[in-house]
């Protein structure tokens, strides 16, 4: 699929709105929101569903945008090259299988709503731990990013997606802080009363995984930015140590990773926007993700190491892209587990690859 003139020059002009929020060269509001209650600004999330980011993917009919994979990662590049914390792509993933009236609410930034679709079997040789029974819902859901910040989840079981109020009888929400100062939670749910939902959270899953992945590509192109800023500026031994031709060698390298993940993300989204099959969109998804969780990594650590003592210290805003990076790199799916879903895919026949990229820990 050739992607037009047009369609270029509409995910610059997202780029260019996602500039007014999402400014790559000030993290301070990131630092600032760190180990808050929440984890993000609900002011700053409501701005971007004013925008119309939250519902970028969905079909008009429903009060979206229509548009593709290709807007949305660019988008999330943006949005990751300034460590934006608030959950807009977990939200957009949840926003997808909401009825009304709670869709619009969603859409116009006054409900907040989180996926909660991870979980472990009980037994897996059995059933799912979650399940729902005369309107009720029981079990655990794992790794819920900003649970304190939500207003409602989506809980999947294997009768379909629900809504949960936040304030629900019988819902209790176990939230850890994570390295990047925001929180995950674990949903603990005791015949919790549930809406059913008419859509499958499953199907927008490897949406959001690449959409993460481009966060992750932004995440490392800004901090080649800022490191090769701060090697042209530092000396040492009277010299700038930028003109270290081992730093730039290593500087080569870590750039040749950030472009291959790169080249991966946006063929990723080319053919996620084209009616190719089943197969072939999630192996292109996971070639992306699994390229991008390795890059940001390997990007993020090494700029701690070039920026030298100060690199480690916590008043140093590379450290944030690190710990950022550290949080998402597992989301949707950590690198290995996209690496086996893509030999699965593209080598074996495909039938037990996941459909649903799933965290790990």
């Amino acid at each position: 699929m050739t992607i037009t003139a047009e369609r270029l020059e509409g995910a610059r002009m997202i780029r260019e709105s996602a500039a007014g929020i999402a400014d790559r060269g000030d993290v301070g509001r990131a630092r600032k929101l760190r180990f808050s209650e929440t984890g993000f600004d609900r002011q700053i999330l409501k701005e971007m569903c004013d925008l119309g980011w939250l519902g970028l993917r969905l079909p008009e009919s429903d009060g979206g945008s229509g548009l593709g994979m290709l807007e949305m990662c660019a988008l999330a590049e943006e949005l990751g090259a300034a460590i934006v914390p608030e959950p807009l792509i977990p939200a957009a993933l949840a926003v997808r299988v909401l009825a009304e009236p709670e869709r619009t609410a969603a859409l116009e930034g006054r409900l907040v709503v989180l996926p909660a679709f991870q979980e472990q079997a009980a037994d897996p040789d059995t059933a799912p731990a979650t399940s729902v029974q005369q309107g009720r819902i029981s079990g655990r859901k794992l790794f819920v990013p900003s649970p304190r910040g939500a207003d409602a989840f989506v809980v999947t079981s294997r009768d379909g997606s629900f809504l949960v109020r936040s304030d629900a009888p019988g819902l209790v929400i176990e939230a850890v802080t994570m390295q990047d100062g925001s929180h995950s939670g674990t949903l603990v749910l005791k015949d919790v009363p549930v809406e059913k939902l008419p859509g499958r959270l499953e199907d927008g899953l490897d949406d959001a995984c690449l959409a993460t992945a481009a966060y992750l590509l932004g995440l490392a192109d800004a901090v080649l930015e800022r490191t090769v800023a701060y090697l042209k500026v530092r000396k040492q031994f009277g010299a700038v140590i930028g003109t270290f031709q081992a730093l730039q060698h290593r500087c080569v390298d870590l750039k040749l990773q950030a472009v291959l993940a790169r080249v991966s993300v946006e063929d990723a989204a080319r053919i996620a926007d084209t009616n190719v099959g089943i197969d072939e969109r999630r192996a292109a998804v996971s070639r992306a993700k699994a390229r991008a969780s390795d890059a940001a990594l390997l990007v993020a650590r090494q700029a701690v190491q070039l920026h030298g003592g100060i690199g480690f210290t916590d008043e140093c805003d590379i450290g944030l892209y690190l710990r950022k990076a550290m949080v998402l790199a597992p989301a949707f799916g950590g690198s290995a587990f996209h690496r086996a879903r893509f030999a699965a895919l593209t080598f074996g026949d495909g039938a037990e690859a996941s459909p649903a990229p799933a965290r790990t820990a």
